[in-house]
């Protein structure tokens, strides 16, 4: 279950992202999509998911959460 996470500062990482989606146990891969020139986000990345449970349960907590200093905006990936 891979959730699409928009709305991300600069100065986000894959580590400051994965902290924020800590606290769902079937937390895999997190990924924030870089720019390979720059080396700067392009604003968004990745959460993946392993149970539906959990999927469900950040789509409704996680919505607007601030990581870093931006709230994020959450939906269903579709790649």
């Amino acid at each position: 279950y891979r959730i699409f996470v928009g709305n991300l500062g600069n100065d986000v990482t894959d580590e400051a992202l994965r902290k924020a989606f800590s606290q769902f146990k079937s937390l895999g891969k997190v990924r924030v999509i870089r720019d390979k020139k720059t080396g700067k986000t392009k604003g968004f990345g990745f959460v993946s998911l392993l149970d539906a449970k959990d999927y469900v349960l950040a789509m409704r907590e996680m919505q607007g959460q601030y990581i870093m200093n931006r709230p994020c905006l959450l939906r269903k990936s579709e790649w």
